[in-house]
C-alpha cells in the first residue's frame, strides 16, 4: 500500500517533467504550426463576399463610381486586409481554382485602392513617376510583405497558372481593358466567369473584330503584349480566339489566313459618368 501511494505521488511530477522536456525539445512546434496553418486556411472567405459587395455597389456596365467608392471604402479595405492575412503556406494548400480566383480578385481590388489613393486622376498611367509606373508601386500586401501589381501579374499569375484567360479578368482601371465584372471571381464558377469575360471582351467591336473581306483581325494590343500566353497550347492567337466567334468566322480563324492590326488602347480611367443633375 505504501509503495502504491509513493508511485502515485511521483506520477504528477514525472508528467510535469515530461512536459518540460517536450517544450524545450521543440517537438511540439510542427503540430502548433499545422494547427495555425489549418486555422488560417479555413478562416479566409473564399466567397470573396467583401469584394463582391464592393463591386456590386460601385460597378455598373464595367465602369466604377469612384467618388462613391472613395466615400465608403470600408468593405474594400477589409477585403484587402483579409487577403494580406493569408500566409504563403495556407495559399499553397488551396486547390488551383481557389488560388487563381484569389490572385485575380486581389489584383482588381488593389488596383481599385491604388486609384482611390490618387483620385481624382484621369488615367492610371498618371500614377507613379518617370521610372516607376503604377504597376511598380509597392501597394499590394501579400504573404507578409508588400509587393506590386506587376509582380502579382508577371511573377505569380502568369508563372503559376497556364491560363491565358486571366488577361480577360484582371483589370488595370482603363477603358481599354476587358470589362470589370460587378461580382467577385469564385472557384466554383471560375470556368464560366472566365469564358464570359472572353466573350464580352472579344464581342466588343471597338476593341476586337474580324474583317472577313479584308482578311484582317483588328485586335486589342493585349493580344500583342501577351501573345506568347495565348499562342502556348493553341499555336496562334487566331486559333485561341476562334471559339469566341460564330462558326463561320471561327473556321476561317483556325486556318490562320489573316493579318493582324491592333486597335488603339484607351488608357482613360474606367470611371462611370457623373450622374446628371
Amino acid at each position: 500500500m505504501n509503495s502504491f501511494l509513493h508511485r502515485s505521488r511521483r506520477q504528477p511530477a514525472l508528467f510535469r517533467l515530461r512536459l518540460v522536456r517536450l517544450f524545450f525539445s521543440g517537438a511540439w512546434l510542427p503540430l502548433l504550426l499545422g494547427l495555425i496553418v489549418a486555422s488560417s486556411a479555413a478562416a479566409f472567405d473564399h466567397t470573396h463576399a467583401l469584394l463582391d459587395q464592393t463591386l456590386k455597389a460601385h460597378v455598373t456596365h464595367a465602369l466604377v463610381d469612384y467618388p462613391a467608392l472613395k466615400a465608403s471604402p470600408q468593405p474594400l479595405d477589409a477585403y484587402l486586409a483579409a487577403c494580406a492575412a493569408v500566409s504563403a503556406t495556407s495559399y499553397e494548400q488551396w486547390p488551383e481554382p481557389q488560388r487563381l480566383a484569389f490572385l485575380i480578385n486581389l489584383y482588381n481590388a488593389a488596383t481599385l485602392r491604388l486609384v482611390l489613393d490618387h483620385y481624382p486622376v484621369k488615367s492610371i498611367k498618371k500614377i507613379g513617376g518617370l521610372f516607376s509606373g503604377p504597376w511598380d508601386q509597392p501597394v499590394v500586401r501579400l504573404f507578409g510583405r508588400t509587393t506590386t501589381l506587376g509582380a502579382v501579374e508577371h511573377e505569380l499569375l502568369r508563372v503559376q497558372f497556364d491560363e491565358p484567360r486571366l488577361h480577360f479578368a484582371i483589370v488595370c482601371a482603363a477603358r481599354g481593358c476587358p470589362p470589370l465584372r460587378s461580382e467577385a471571381y469564385v472557384a466554383e464558377r471560375l470556368e464560366q466567369q472566365l469564358d464570359e469575360q472572353g466573350k464580352a471582351f472579344l464581342g466588343d467591336a471597338a476593341k476586337n473584330s474580324v474583317d472577313l473581306k479584308a482578311r484582317t483581325l483588328h485586335l486589342s494590343p493585349i493580344f500583342k503584349w501577351f501573345a506568347g500566353d495565348f499562342e502556348r497550347g493553341h499555336g496562334s492567337v487566331a486559333k485561341f480566339i476562334a471559339p469566341y466567334f460564330p462558326a463561320g468566322i471561327s473556321n476561317d480563324l483556325v486556318r490562320g489566313e489573316f493579318r493582324v492590326k491592333y486597335t488603339d488602347y484607351d488608357w482613360s480611367l474606367n470611371e462611370a459618368p457623373a450622374p446628371k443633375k
